[in-house]
């Protein structure tokens, strides 16, 4: 079951993007718990953080706002560093090298402060992630952390039918990344220890196993929800199952 706080942050994303014409909830929702990791237990003010898988964006506009910030709201996040937000995304493929670049200027500067970057999971089928799998591991990034919000559900279907690359843990351990793995990832405590494991001298690679539409029942594991619309009636559903399910896992 879902925590307290993971269903309020799944209220908010639903109000505040059908408000202002946002959709893309399936993505949304199978990483609002590695954000709330992310934004109430890890994230410093000498860190910087990436959503690589800028069409999840509204639920990182929920984190950003109760933190202060302003940003704009739109379909992907533009860049604005005093709104908390550091690179542009939403083509696939550019929150990673970006977090690799950021991570290497933090080393040649002597800056603390680590870099973090969520990916989804069909994303990594682009070439720029090889490449920066590569780069990162030359370079020992030891504060850059890359995570895969591995829902198993791209934009146009399964990723297992389009583009299997199952065997990327693989290639990480083969480059000698610090691998991590999540089996359970809408367990915000399992996060949050996975998150301490950095390593030291090596890139972090954090899989992280979630559903797609994680906690409204007619959106999980479901492709369409990718993009789908959600309609008055389907957002009343949505609201019920999310305010009437029980918690068994504290705030």
């Amino acid at each position: 079951m879902l925590s307290k706080r993971s269903r309020q942050i799944r209220r908010d994303t639903i109000k505040l993007s059908k408000t202002n014409g946002g959709y893309h909830w399936g993505g949304s929702f199978s990483c609002v718990e590695i954000l709330i990791a992310l934004f109430d237990h890890v994230l410093t003010d000498d860190d910087k953080f990436i959503l690589s898988k800028g069409h999840a964006c509204w639920p990182y506009y929920v984190l950003l706002r109760e933190k202060g910030f302003n940003p704009k709201l739109e379909g992907h996040p533009s860049r604005d560093e005093h709104n908390g937000i550091h690179c542009a995304t939403g083509s696939m493929g550019h929150g990673f090298p970006t977090a690799v670049g950021m991570a290497m200027a933090k080393k040649i500067k002597g800056e603390g402060g680590r870099v973090f970057v969520l990916m989804g999971d069909g994303e990594c089928q682009e070439g720029t992630t090889w490449e920066s799998l590569l780069i990162a591991s030359k370079q020992e990034l030891d504060n850059l952390t890359v995570v895969i919000d591995w829902n198993k559900i791209q934009g146009s279907g399964r990723v297992s039918d389009i583009l299997d690359f199952s065997a990327i843990h693989e290639v990480v351990n083969r480059l000698k990344w610090n691998f991590i793995s999540v089996i359970e990832g809408h367990d915000i405590d399992k996060l949050i220890f996975g998150f301490n494991r950095f390593g030291i001298g090596e890139p972090n690679f954090m899989i992280v196993n979630t559903t797609k539409g994680r906690g409204v029942s007619f959106m999980e594991d479901r492709p369409e929800w990718h993009a789908c619309w959600l309609d008055d009636e389907h957002e009343k559903l949505a609201m019920e199952e999310l305010s009437c399910e029980k918690e068994l896992v504290s705030a």
